[in-house]
C-alpha cells in the first residue's frame, strides 16, 4: 500500500493522465449490429414498430417513459432525447435486416474523472436475445475505452433483475446498492450499480471477440460457448 510522507495510505499514480474526449457522433460498426446517433426522422418509426411487438408493455416498467401508444407521440419524444449530449442516444441497428431495433445511450459523461455510463437500453422484442445486441453493448464499451475512459458504469433499478444479469454478463463487476437512490414512476428505486475499468478491458475484449466470431456458433445458431462463461473470470464482484 502507498503511503504519503504522513504514513497515511493514499492511491496510485495515474502517470500521464488527460481528460480524454467527449464520444463522437460517427457510427460504430460491428459483425451483427450498426450503433448510429439516434435521429427521430430516420429511426422513430421502425423503433415504434420493433416496440409494439412487447404487447404487454413489460420493456417499459423499469424505464421513465411509459409505452407510447402513437407513433407521433414517440417520434416527439425522440426528437427531444436526440438533441442532447449527455445522454447521448444512439439507436441499435440490426445489420440483417438493416432495421432500427433498440435504443441505448451514454450518459453521465465525466471527461475529468474518466468516467461515462451506459444507459436508457430499451432492446425490443426484435433484438433481445439476438448476436446483435450482445455486439451493440460490445461497440459501445469498445469506444469508451478506446477514448481512454477508465471507467464504464452501468445502473439499473435493482428489482431489475433481467438488467442485472445482462450487467454481470457483459461483464461488469457488482459494486453495491444505493439505497433510496431516485424517486420514479412515483415509486422508489434502489439503484445497483456495476462498472469495468480499463484494466479489464482487454480480457473483455478477447471474450466478446470469441464471443461474437462466426466459429462460436454451430450451424443451427447455437453458441458453443457463452459469453457468461468467457467474462465469469473478470468479474471482481456478483451480485
Amino acid at each position: 500500500m502507498r503511503t504519503n510522507a504522513l504514513g497515511q495510505p493514499i492511491g496510485d499514480p495515474v502517470p500521464g493522465w488527460s481528460p480524454p474526449p467527449l464520444p463522437s457522433d460517427d457510427p460504430m460498426e460491428g459483425r451483427y449490429a450498426r450503433v448510429e446517433r439516434l435521429d427521430a426522422p430516420r429511426h422513430a418509426s421502425e423503433l415504434f414498430e420493433a416496440n409494439a411487438l412487447d404487447c404487454d408493455g413489460r420493456n417499459w416498467t423499469y424505464l421513465s417513459p411509459e409505452p407510447f401508444t402513437s407513433l407521433d407521440a414517440y417520434a416527439a419524444w425522440v426528437g427531444d432525447i436526440s438533441r442532447g449530449r449527455d445522454p447521448l442516444f444512439h439507436a441499435i441497428v440490426d445489420r440483417a435486416t438493416n432495421r432500427s431495433a433498440g435504443i441505448a445511450s451514454y450518459m453521465r459523461i465525466s471527461p475529468e474523472a474518466g468516467s461515462i455510463e451506459v444507459g436508457h437500453i430499451n432492446f425490443s422484442p426484435l433484438l433481445q436475445g439476438t448476436r446483435a445486441a450482445t455486439d451493440a453493448m460490445y461497440l459501445m464499451m469498445r469506444r469508451a475505452f478506446a477514448l481512454g475512459y477508465r471507467r464504464y458504469e452501468w445502473k439499473c433499478d435493482a428489482l431489475n433483475a433481467p438488467s442485472r444479469r445482462a450487467a454481470q454478463r457483459l461483464g461488469l463487476s457488482f459494486e453495491g446498492i444505493f439505497r433510496q437512490a431516485l424517486v420514479y414512476k412515483g415509486r422508489n428505486r434502489d439503484t445497483a450499480w456495476y462498472a469495468a475499468i480499463d484494466a479489464e478491458w482487454p480480457a473483455l475484449e478477447a471474450a466478446f471477440e470469441t464471443w461474437l466470431a462466426p466459429s462460436n456458433f454451430d450451424a443451427a445458431g447455437r453458441q458453443r460457448i457463452s459469453l457468461r462463461q468467457l467474462t465469469g473470470p473478470v468479474l471482481k464482484a456478483k451480485g
